[in-house]
């Protein structure tokens, strides 16, 4: 049973164990105003483990880093002691604002309501401490696009 848990900062580097790769064939682009579908082929790798260059493991948990310095909060989604998915929420973005810094779901455990539960806890927290609003920026596919729609 998965369990979603807040987890210490110093975890960020088990990042490692979430498979990010996906193929992607819907991708959405936003012209005034209204989301447009469109095919694509996109090929989603896992992580590069090597470098530090865009959508390397290393430049993911720097980012990560940050978001938690500037107040964020890391949960996991936890299945016994393997890191299903992970969520980044960032208090304070402004005043009355929260910010979804980060979610990704390993490839295994997606389509398991997963997302759902870890974007319901990061909005509980973020209530808590008063945001009203919660901003999220995400990639343009169609499981993102999707998820956030529903």
């Amino acid at each position: 049973m998965i369990q979603i848990r807040q987890l210490p900062a110093s975890d960020i580097a088990r990042l490692a164990e979430v498979d990010r790769s996906e193929h992607v064939r819907v991708g959405y682009t936003c012209r005034d105003g209204v989301l447009q579908a469109r095919e694509v082929d996109w090929r989603v790798p896992a992580w590069r483990t090597e470098g530090e260059g865009p959508h390397s493991l290393r430049a993911m948990v720097r980012s990560c880093t940050e978001a938690l310095e500037a107040g964020g909060i890391l949960l996991g989604a936890l299945d016994g002691e393997r890191l299903a998915g992970v969520a980044i929420l960032r208090l304070r973005l402004t005043q009355r604002m929260a910010q979804l810094a980060f979610l990704h779901i390993s490839r295994p455990y997606r389509r398991q309501g997963i997302a759902a539960r870890l974007l319901a806890e990061a909005s509980r927290l973020a209530r808590l401490d008063g945001a009203r609003t919660l901003y999220v920026s995400a990639t343009e596919s169609g499981s993102a696009v999707g998820f956030y729609l529903s």
